[in-house]
């Protein structure tokens, strides 16, 4: 039970009646508020707004160009949101705010009556206005799909004024207008969006000449300032293949060769190596690298086995335990790339797949119930940083065979459970 509503039922967003000032002008002498005027009241939100940039309509203002951290003063006044820089409009200076999706009426929190769209006003408090707008679109490289609200900044150089802009649903962007000059544009996957770049958020950057507009698909990726560094222990896919998890994406084009690589034996607990039991490694690739490489020699492999097996012939030797070496992983397949599967919404560059697992190439198999040391050198993670990483790899044993029953234990079974047979009931 409750209050009747009083009247019919607003599933209607805010509509934006008014800016102030207009959009595409100039004012040199320009002291004021920039004004977003709604035709109904709107929400402000649980969170207050303190300056500090994480009050609910601090989130969804932009204002461009801002030093890095720098939060602009946003005041609530019912139907009306005033913007304005913290330390005033600089002259001579292009500015641009925008009111990112988000805004809601008071009469429901469900997102029926949210603004889906965002809201752009630019000015100039001096010169002319530029009619330069750069525009591209986020990839997210681990995932190989768009950036949906990705954050985008263009930082103009060698000044560092800072321009900002939020994606759309498909990760497509346009900012503008902008000065004229090189820049530097970086998208960000702005997960809690406070429309801040954090430590634990894929991104990269990306370098446009003076007069260029057009970006191309960024490519963010998870960086680390640390060389790569293993999680855990090695895991063995195989009797020839080792797989080594990192905590960061490593560098997809990476190939070491094998004199950067030993895998050797523990022979006992005190874990003294012996150079001579080494299994002779071939190679260490990514993970889509190693598979495109060796599928067509793994499935060769196995099918000279199922055939041995299937037909064992002792005049002929015993295929199944020759290691099989590798001749050049890019003449495999005959250097071709798996079919392309995109659809027309997936990225259009072709690049290769961003993985944080490296797979080592053995010549000889690990043997069971052993235990071996893994070195590497040379392990360049996909930003750039390079270090030697080790790691052990136990191989379990294999789990002993069922015991047979002797015809004796079976002839007791069959007594027992004869004995254990309830009598019939008489009528």
């Amino acid at each position: 039970m409750g209050n009747p509503p009083g009247g019919p039922p607003d599933f209607r967003a805010p509509v934006l009646l008014a800016t102030y000032p207009e959009s595409t002008v100039v004012l040199p002498d320009f002291k004021g508020w920039v004004d977003f005027k709604f035709d109904e009241t709107v929400s402000e939100g649980s969170q207050p707004n303190f300056g500090l940039g994480n009050g609910d309509l601090e989130r969804l203002v932009l204002l461009s160009p801002s030093k890095p951290g720098e939060v602009p003063r946003v005041e609530w006044h019912r139907s009306r949101i005033s913007v304005r820089p913290r330390n005033g409009w600089r002259p001579n200076t292009v500015y641009r705010i925008e009111l990112a999706p988000g805004i809601r009426d008071l009469t429901t929190n469900s997102r029926t009556n949210e603004v889906k769209l965002s809201h752009v006003i630019t000015f100039a408090t001096g010169g002319e206005l530029p009619k330069r707008a750069i525009e591209g679109r986020a990839v997210d490289w681990a995932a190989r799909r768009f950036i949906p609200h990705a954050l985008v900044e263009a930082m103009l150089l060698p000044d560092s004024l800072v321009y900002r802009s939020v994606a759309d649903s498909n990760g497509r962007f346009r900012l503008g207008p902008l000065p004229d000059g090189e820049m530097l544009v970086s998208v960000t996957a702005d997960q809690n969006r406070n429309m801040v770049r954090e430590g634990k958020e894929a991104w990269d950057t990306v370098r446009i000449a003076a007069g260029a507009s057009r970006v191309g698909e960024v490519w963010a990726f998870l960086r680390d300032t640390v060389p790569p560094k293993v999680t855990g222990a090695a895991s063995r896919t195989d009797s020839v293949n080792i797989t080594l998890t990192f905590q960061q994406p490593i560098d997809p084009l990476l190939a070491i060769p094998a004199d950067s690589i030993r895998v050797l034996l523990l022979p006992d607990t005190t874990n003294k190596l012996t150079d001579s039991v080494s299994l002779g490694p071939i190679s260490a690739l990514p993970r889509a690298a190693h598979d495109s490489a060796y599928r067509a020699l793994d499935a060769a492999a196995r099918a000279m086995a199922a055939a041995a097996a299937a037909k064992p012939d002792s005049s002929k030797p015993d295929t199944a335990r020759v290691p099989v070496a590798l001749a050049n992983p890019a003449a495999i397949d005959g250097g071709k790339a798996a079919a392309d599967t995109t659809t027309k919404d997936e990225p259009l560059q072709n690049r290769p797949p961003l993985g944080s697992e490296l797979v080592i190439r053995t010549r000889g198999p690990t043997r069971p119930g052993s235990t071996y040391l893994i070195e590497i050198r040379g392990v360049r993670s996909a930003n750039g940083q390079v270090g030697t990483v080790t790691a052990r790899l136990a191989v379990p044993k294999p789990a002993p065979p069922p015991k047979a029953k002797s015809a004796a234990d079976s002839a007791k079974s069959r007594v027992d459970s004869a004995a254990t047979k309830p009598a019939p009931v008489r009528p």
